[in-house]
């Protein structure tokens, strides 16, 4: 992990277990990627972005004050309780956004869904 990686965390450290065990899942899978900080998100890039993490930067009413949301990139819309926002920017490419509080909540479900979206960008 980057010294920019832990530093995105400073407002919020209680979310870096979660992003570890997120990017330990995809370590682990044999997924290789790099990962772009910017100032709101980290991008998680193959050939293309294929998920990006971010923090809060504001409120949402029935939202957890704190959590890491986790976006990904796939070419249909995924219905699960899960996903707490859907939406399709472009034709047959939706982004769909994953609420993690705890980092239990990295599991195989989501993992798979991440490497959807990881096979997913390089077939862009």
């Amino acid at each position: 992990m980057t010294d920019d990686e832990l530093l995105f965390f400073d407002s919020m450290p209680r979310m870096l277990p979660i992003y570890e065990a997120f990017c330990q899942g995809l370590a682990d899978r044999d997924l290789a990627f790099t990962a772009k900080v910017s100032r709101t998100q980290i991008s998680l890039r193959n050939r293309y972005v294929f998920a990006a993490v971010s923090l809060p930067w504001h409120k949402v009413k029935g939202w957890p004050e704190e959590y890491l949301l986790v976006s990904l990139g796939l070419s249909y819309h995924k219905e699960s309780p899960r996903v707490a926002v859907a939406t399709e920017p472009y034709p047959n490419r939706w982004t769909h956004h994953i609420l993690l509080t705890t980092p239990k909540e990295v599991d195989a479900e989501l993992l798979d869904w991440t490497e959807e979206a990881y096979q997913f960008a390089l077939i862009k």
